[in-house]
C-alpha cells in the first residue's frame, strides 16, 4: 500500500510523540490515586505512536478522500447535487442566528421569526399552495406529513375506513409506497405508457371509491413531465381524493408553472435539492409541507403568524396533525434557502429550471448514440439512459459505475427506476460548464468502447482508488469498520 493510503496505526513508530506537556507539581501516581480504580485503565490504549505533523497530515489526507459537490462532477439523478453557494453558509452563521435557541422568548428572536414568516410565503408563491409547514426535516418526513394530512381529512369527512387507497406510479420514488404504508394506506400502482407517463385508461380502472388520493412527481422519475396532470387531477378529485405532489423534481419547472395550478392539494419540498442547500450523508435536510387553504388547519405546529405588532408562534391549531419535529425545523437549513432565494429572485429561478433542461437535453443528445434511450423525447432535468447494450458484451451498470470513478466522477444513480432495465440516471443540475458536461460524455463513450473492445477494464474497476474491487456480498455481510492489531 503506498505511504498515502496508510493508516495511521500503519505509520506508528514506537517512542513518538505528538506533544510534549509540562511537569506538574502531580506526578502520574499521585494523580490515579485521586480517580477511582474501577475508572483506571488496566493496560495502555492502544493509540499510535506518530508525530503532530503526521497526524496533521493524515487527516488532512483523509478530508481529501471525501467526494461532494465542491470536488467534482456529481450526476446524481433524481438527487439533484448541486453546487452550494457558500454565501449561504456565511449566512447562516451569523451569530443572530447560529446563537439563539430555540427556547428564547418569541420577543428576542423576531428577526428568526420574520425569516421563516417570509420564506413560507416565498415557496407559497412558487408552489401555488395556500400555506406552508417548515418543519419536516428531510424530503420524507414531509412526505409522511402530507400523508397524514390526507389521513386526517379523511377522517374528519367520516370516510377514512373506506378511503384506504394511494395510487402510486411504477416510476415513482420509492419513499412514496414506504410513506403510504406507513399511514396505514394500502398501495395500488399504475403503469407508465409507452411515453413514460401515467397510463390514464388504467389509472380509471384502479380508482374507485376507496381512493384516497395519487403521489405524482412531475416531472416524473423518469424525467418527463406528465402531460395529462389536469385530467389526472379531475379523475382522482371526481374519486374524492386528493393530490400528493413529490417536490424532489421542482427544479427544472419553478417559475414556469406551479404545483398548485395543476390541482395539487398537498405538496412537499426537498429545500436541500431545490433551493442548493447542503444533503447526503445522512442530513442536514428539509422537506417543507405545503398545502391548500381547505387544508391548513391540519399543518404541523407551530405556524409563524404576523400580527400588527410581531411575529408570533402559532400552537392553537386542535386540527393539527401535531409535531414532526422538534422546534421549527432545520433553521440552519431555512436560513441557506432563505439567502438562495434572496440572491436569484424570480428571474434567477426560472434561469435555474432553464439551464437544468439545457443540461440534460445536451446530455441525452450526447450519449443517445452509445447508450440506449428508452424514451427518446424532450426531457426536463434528468433522463434515463440502459446500459442493456454494453450488458450484452459483459459490462453491467455496476461496472459502468465504478469505471467512472477513475475518472473522478461520482456515477448517476443506477437501476432505477426499475421500469428500466440496467438503468443509468442522469441528472446534471444547472450549476455545471459545458466543459465539465462533455468531459463526461468523454469518458462515457470511452467506457462504452471499452465494453465491446476490453470489457475487463470496467468490470475489474475502479483501478485507482484506495481499494479496488470487492466482493459486495461480503462486504454487505462482514465490513471491517475498524483496524485490528496483528495477533
Amino acid at each position: 500500500m503506498s505511504k498515502e493510503n496508510q493508516l495511521i496505526f500503519e505509520k506508528s513508530r514506537e517512542g513518538k510523540k505528538g506533544c510534549s506537556l509540562p511537569e506538574d507539581e502531580l506526578s502520574t501516581m499521585e494523580i490515579e490515586t485521586l480517580i477511582p480504580e474501577k475508572h483506571l485503565r488496566q493496560k495502555e490504549p492502544e493509540l499510535p505512536e506518530v508525530s503532530e505533523v503526521e497526524v496533521v497530515r493524515h487527516f488532512t489526507a483523509l478530508s481529501h478522500k471525501n467526494y461532494g459537490v465542491d470536488s467534482g462532477f456529481y450526476p446524481l439523478g433524481s438527487c439533484t447535487m448541486k453546487y452550494n453557494p457558500k454565501v449561504n453558509e456565511d449566512a447562516a452563521q451569523y451569530s443572530g442566528f447560529s446563537e439563539t435557541h430555540p427556547h428564547q422568548p418569541q420577543k428576542m428572536v423576531q428577526g428568526n421569526l420574520k425569516l421563516l414568516y417570509e420564506l413560507e410565503q416565498k415557496l407559497v408563491e412558487i408552489t401555488g399552495m395556500g400555506r406552508f409547514s417548515l418543519q419536516p426535516a428531510a424530503g420524507a418526513q414531509g412526505e409522511l406529513a402530507g400523508l397524514m394530512i390526507i389521513k386526517k381529512d379523511l377522517k374528519n369527512r367520516g370516510v377514512s375506513d373506506q378511503k384506504t387507497e394511494i395510487i402510486v406510479p411504477d416510476s415513482a420514488h420509492g419513499t412514496n409506497p414506504a410513506s403510504a404504508t406507513m399511514v396505514g394506506f394500502e398501495v395500488r400502482e399504475v403503469e407508465s405508457n409507452e411515453r413514460g407517463l401515467v397510463d390514464i385508461g388504467q389509472l380509471k380502472e384502479l380508482v374507485g371509491e376507496k381512493t384516497a388520493g395519487i403521489m405524482l412527481t412531475n416531472p416524473n422519475t423518469l424525467g418527463l413531465f406528465e402531460e395529462d396532470i389536469l385530467k389526472i387531477a379531475e379523475i382522482i378529485h371526481q374519486a374524492g381524493g386528493l393530490l400528493y405532489y413529490d417536490g424532489a423534481n421542482l427544479n427544472p419547472i419553478m417559475g414556469k408553472v406551479r404545483p398548485g395550478d395543476m390541482g395539487f392539494d398537498i405538496i412537499h419540498l426537498n429545500l436541500h435539492k431545490t433551493f442548493s442547500t447542503p444533503h447526503g450523508g445522512g442530513g442536514p435536510g428539509s422537506g417543507p409541507v405545503g398545502v391548500t387553504e381547505e387544508l391548513a388547519r391540519y399543518l404541523p405546529l407551530p405556524l409563524v403568524e404576523k400580527n400588527e405588532q410581531r411575529y408570533v408562534l402559532d400552537n392553537d391549531r386542535p386540527d393539527s396533525i401535531g409535531k414532526v419535529r422538534s422546534f421549527y425545523g432545520n433553521f440552519g437549513i431555512l436560513i441557506r434557502a432563505y439567502s438562495y432565494l434572496l440572491a436569484a429572485g424570480a428571474e434567477g429561478l426560472e434561469q435555474a429550471a432553464e439551464d437544468a433542461v439545457l443540461n440534460a437535453n445536451y446530455l441525452k443528445e450526447k450519449l443517445k448514440t452509445e447508450y440506449d434511450l428508452p424514451f427518446d423525447r424532450i426531457c426536463k432535468h434528468e433522463f434515463v439512459l440502459s446500459g442493456s447494450r454494453q450488458k450484452e458484451q459483459g459490462v453491467s451498470t455496476a461496472d459502468i459505475a465504478k469505471r467512472l470513478l477513475d475518472f473522478h466522477i461520482h456515477p448517476p444513480t443506477m437501476y432505477f427506476p426499475l421500469i428500466v432495465d440496467e438503468a443509468i440516471m442522469v441528472e446534471p443540475t444547472e450549476t455545471e460548464s459545458k466543459e465539465t458536461l462533455d468531459h463526461f460524455v468523454e469518458v462515457m463513450n470511452q467506457i462504452s468502447r471499452e465494453a465491446q473492445t476490453n470489457p475487463q477494464k470496467a468490470q475489474n474497476a475502479p483501478h485507482n482508488m484506495v481499494v479496488g474491487r470487492l466482493d459486495e456480498t461480503e462486504a454487505a455481510r462482514s465490513p471491517k469498520l475498524r483496524w485490528h492489531p496483528e495477533q
